[in-house]
This record gives structure tokens, C-alpha cells and sequence, in this order.
């Protein structure tokens, strides 16, 4: 996987900081915390910029100093990510799945290529055209996630069991690309897993921003199914154990440096 782009750097910095911050960070913090992750003060200008464009961020001034805070929606988004990210839900073989079967007519072509992306993005699988799946526990998720991006209306919600015909085993390769999705689980362990992190608070900062950047991506791509129905051994389930043991250790001495630069 490439390096974590200065806007996705960006997004985590304030996802783990600025909430603690009423939302806002002024821009010569946010420079001088992307400066001590190799990124140069023009290109965090930049990204800064495209990331409001894109109502990521609101241009705001506190106390005097030039700053951006959060859009409530990117609040909200942030939130739920929380869950996915720090979360570790993980659906049994027999939970219940929820299923999100849409229809959108010809002239609204753009909200049909919107639902797709946005159900992809969340981690669901294609069942057939129009029919897509993911463990039941991300039912609530998907309902909220649909209302505010203003699709509930080209869509349905239903909570299910798979009974016939075949082997839900089978299914589940055929909904999801499985071994896309171990490969990538599989580089996140062996960028890694011999990681011998220093909890010295600036080294932990430049470790632990760009490992979650990343690690953010693939709670994902494995939205949580079922060990059981899965190809052995499962490097979801070892990519997820090694982000808890590594958080363990540097989130905290992590904050500790960004706290210090966002006061100074």
C-alpha cells in the first residue's frame, strides 16, 4: 500500500484530536503536526483546502487564529467510524443478516452509482443486482448512513437468514472478494508485525497517525463476518488483534505530543 495521502493524515489527526478541541484545529498546529510526519506546509495547505471544498471541513477563526473545525456531518461520520474502527464486532454463523435491496429509476442514474459506492464503501456484498449483504450488527449503521446522504427513499431494509439453496460458506465467497480482502488485511500484518513501537511521545505520534490512517480502512473491507464461514487462517482476524495490541501501546503517548503541540 502507498503512503497515507497529507488529506487522509489530515482526517485522522482531527478524528483523534480535535473533538477534544471543540471540533477545531488552527492551521499552524495542523502544519506543524503534519510536519512531524514528513508532510511540507504547502501540501497540508492544500489538502486543507480540498478537504473543505468537499464539506469536510468549515474555514473558522478561534481566539484570534485562523483554524478549521469540523462540518457537523463529518462529526456524525466520524462518530460511527469510532465503532467500526475501535469496535471489534464480529457476526457468529448463525446472526442474522441485513439486506439492502434498492431500486432507482433510469433518470436518477447518479443516485443508483451513489448507493453502490456507498454500500461498497461500508463493506457490503453483492448478492445480486439491486441485493446487497453484510452482517445483521450493521443494520442501524446503514439505516443512518442512507437518511443522511438523502437515498432512503430508492431503498429497503430487511433482516434475514440464509436458508437455501447452497452452503452460506459458498455465498459469502461469491458475495465478497475474499482473498482481495485477506491480501490487504495480510500487508497490514507484515508492515507490522515486527514493529517494536517507542512510546517516546513524538516517535508514538509518527507511528500511530499513519498505522490508524490505515488500519481505518479495513474494518471496512471485512465488515465483520463470520470466522466460521471463512477461509482459514483469517489475516482479518490477525490484522485486528495486532491494530489492538499496537493502540494499546501508542495511543496514548501519541495524544500526549499532539496535546502539547496543539498547546504551544
Amino acid at each position: 500500500m502507498p503512503e497515507p495521502a497529507p488529506r487522509q493524515l489530515i482526517l485522522t489527526l482531527y478524528g483523534l484530536y480535535a473533538r477534544a478541541e471543540h471540533d477545531w484545529l488552527s492551521v499552524g498546529s495542523v502544519v506543524r503536526l503534519l510536519g512531524d510526519l514528513g508532510v511540507d506546509s504547502a501540501g497540508v495547505r492544500s489538502s486543507i483546502s480540498r478537504l473543505k471544498r468537499r464539506g469536510v471541513l468549515e474555514s473558522m477563526r478561534q481566539d484570534g487564529s485562523a483554524g478549521y473545525a469540523l462540518s457537523a456531518r463529518t462529526v456524525e461520520v466520524l462518530r460511527e467510524g469510532d465503532e467500526r474502527i475501535f469496535g471489534r464486532h464480529r457476526a457468529g454463523p448463525d446472526d442474522p443478516l441485513v439486506l439492502v435491496v434498492f431500486s432507482v429509476p433510469e433518470a436518477e442514474r447518479d443516485k443508483r452509482h451513489q448507493l453502490r459506492a456507498t454500500l461498497s464503501r461500508m463493506g457490503f456484498g453483492t448478492a445480486a443486482p439491486g441485493v446487497w449483504v453484510a452482517p445483521g450488527h450493521l443494520h442501524d449503521e446503514a439505516a443512518r448512513t442512507l437518511d443522511r446522504l438523502g437515498l432512503q427513499a430508492y431503498a429497503d431494509l430487511f433482516c434475514a437468514r440464509y436458508s437455501a439453496f447452497g452452503g452460506l460458506r459458498e455465498r459469502i465467497g461469491q458475495w465478497w472478494d475474499l482473498p482481495a480482502i485477506d491480501a490487504e488485511c495480510a500487508g497490514f500484518v507484515a508492515r507490522y508485525r515486527d514493529l517494536s513501537p517507542s512510546t517516546a511521545p513524538r516517535e508514538a505520534f509518527r507511528t500511530y497517525v499513519p498505522l490508524l490512517t490505515e488500519w481505518r480502512r479495513l474494518p471496512y473491507l471485512d465488515p465483520g463476518l463470520p470466522l466460521e464461514l471463512l477461509p482459514a487462517p483469517w489475516r482479518g482476524a490477525e490484522a485486528a488483534d495486532l491494530f489492538v495490541e499496537l493502540d494499546a501501546v501508542l495511543r496514548e503517548p501519541a495524544r500526549e505530543h499532539a496535546r502539547t503541540t496543539l498547546r504551544s
